[in-house]
């Protein structure tokens, strides 16, 4: 979802933001010393419920400001959750199903694992609550490991007529490692790159993670920006197979009652060019009754990459049809192929939890590597010295501004060091010599680089 893919949080902060004032700077500035006041007492700890209120006064000065990912506010630190914004945006929540995708020798069986995949990356906001984390300075980084029992069994469709299943092939149990690189690598807009790698199983996933967000007065709605064309997967083993997963529109709800909750009601779309397999995935959100349902339902099917013009489930002749998606996106999800009615269960997410990541100690942690450019107002928040943690905060904003100036009067611009260009017409970032050095140091359990 589209939440899930930001190369900035659902709100965004001043890190290494244009220098000049402006009037939205000005708004921002007012909207924060609101916030401040609101909590009356810097010190004192915000419950959830306290934090919402702080939070939508901030909101409320933005109704109608058509993007405010991009507009530059700082928030107290009593409303951020000590997480670095780099390390909470990741698509691995459960990387077995990552590295499972590829094991079918069998088309539409790659496409299922690929969709099994989809449905367990976003576990955070189903298991916890959506969060502000901090938000990233420019040529910050986050990279880290994944070393997990390679347990998820091919999906081997059928013939029709036939039975279906999940289980005839095995996972191996064998251990595998997953390895991580992110770089923010524009402020404006606020976009961030990364690049997944398992070179045990061949498979790599890239992108650009950038959204573009809306008050509307009750909730914030969360799309994909313009550089964020989705997670391309490619898989190597299979003549370089590549899946293109786009990201579908999402609701921040739940502010006025003080309980923050995730709503997708929109439509999605996973592509192969090569085995010309589509998948169109539609998200229901409130039912008749005003209730969310969760529910998703979508078709797999033969598709022209020339002729690329289905993007509704109605649009989809039955004879191109190769199986149907349906379920609760936080609960079960099933799939069904023609000429069998039986439901096969495809991923089962009741009881599935993030997977803990592998990150570098901090004395092998780079500055700009975010737990340890975040290390000292995270360790405030966590003390609950709020006064102290916005200190720190606007602290380091100062200073990515003051080289936002330098630059500017050396005329100097800025570029990424792990990956060849801020973003690209493509969707998908390429690594520089130096990010290929650091990801294959991070398949070698060795953190050091110069």
């Amino acid at each position: 979802m589209a939440a899930t893919s930001s190369g900035s949080s659902f709100v965004s902060e001043a890190t290494g933001t244009n220098p000049r004032p402006s009037t939205s700077s000005t708004m921002s500035n007012d909207a924060t010393a609101q916030a401040a006041g609101s909590l009356s007492a810097m010190d004192k700890p915000a419950d959830d419920s306290s934090k919402l209120k702080a939070f939508l006064s901030i909101l409320r000065n933005f109704i109608g400001v058509s993007d405010i990912a991009t507009v530059r506010f700082s928030l107290p630190a009593q409303l951020l959750e000590p997480t670095p914004n780099l390390e909470y945006w990741n698509y691995l929540d459960r990387p077995e199903t990552f590295v499972s995708i590829g094991r079918s020798d069998d088309e539409l069986g790659r496409m299922l694992e690929i969709l099994r995949f989809w449905f367990t990356k976003d576990l955070k906001y189903i298991k916890g609550k959506p969060c502000k984390p901090y938000n990233s300075a420019l040529g910050e980084f986050f990279r880290c490991n994944w070393e997990i029992e390679d347990s998820e069994p091919a999906i081997c469709p059928r013939p029709a007529g036939g039975s279906t299943t999940t289980v005839n092939q095995p996972g191996s149990a064998e251990t595998v490692k997953i390895s991580y690189l992110t770089e923010q690598t524009s402020h404006h807009p606020p976009v961030s790159a990364f690049y997944v790698d398992c070179p045990q199983r061949g498979i790599t996933a890239r992108g650009f993670d950038q959204i573009s967000a809306k008050f509307t007065g009750t909730s914030i709605r969360v799309t994909p920006g313009q550089h964020n064309l989705g997670i391309f997967v490619t898989l190597r083993d299979r003549d370089n197979e590549e899946y293109q997963l786009t990201h579908p529109a999402a609701h921040l709800g739940g502010l006025l009652r003080g309980s923050l909750s995730i709503m997708v009601s929109d439509t999605c779309f996973i592509t192969c060019a090569k085995t010309r397999i589509k998948a169109i995935l539609q998200y229901l959100g409130e039912g008749w009754l005003g209730r969310t349902q969760n529910k998703v339902v979508g078709v797999i099917f033969r598709y022209d990459p020339d002729n690329d013009n289905k993007t509704k489930l109605k649009d989809v002749p039955e004879s191109d049809v190769l199986a149907r998606i349906e379920g609760c996106w936080q609960d079960k999800v099933y799939f069904s192929t023609p000429g069998n009615s039986a439901k096969q269960l495809l991923v089962d997410i009741a009881p599935l939890f993030p997977v803990a990541k592998q990150v570098p100690s901090e004395d092998q942690q780079r500055p700009n590597e975010s737990r340890k450019y975040w290390s000292q107002v995270t360790a405030a928040i966590q003390d609950k010295q709020y006064a102290l943690a916005t200190k720190l905060k606007h602290e380091l904003e100062e200073r990515q501004r003051e080289k936002v100036i330098e630059r500017t009067e050396r005329n100097e611009e800025w570029t990424p060091r792990f990956f060849k260009l801020p973003v690209a017409p493509s969707g998908k970032p390429d690594l520089t010599e130096k990010g290929e050095r650091v990801l294959q140091g991070l398949h070698e359990g060795n953190f050091n680089f110069e």
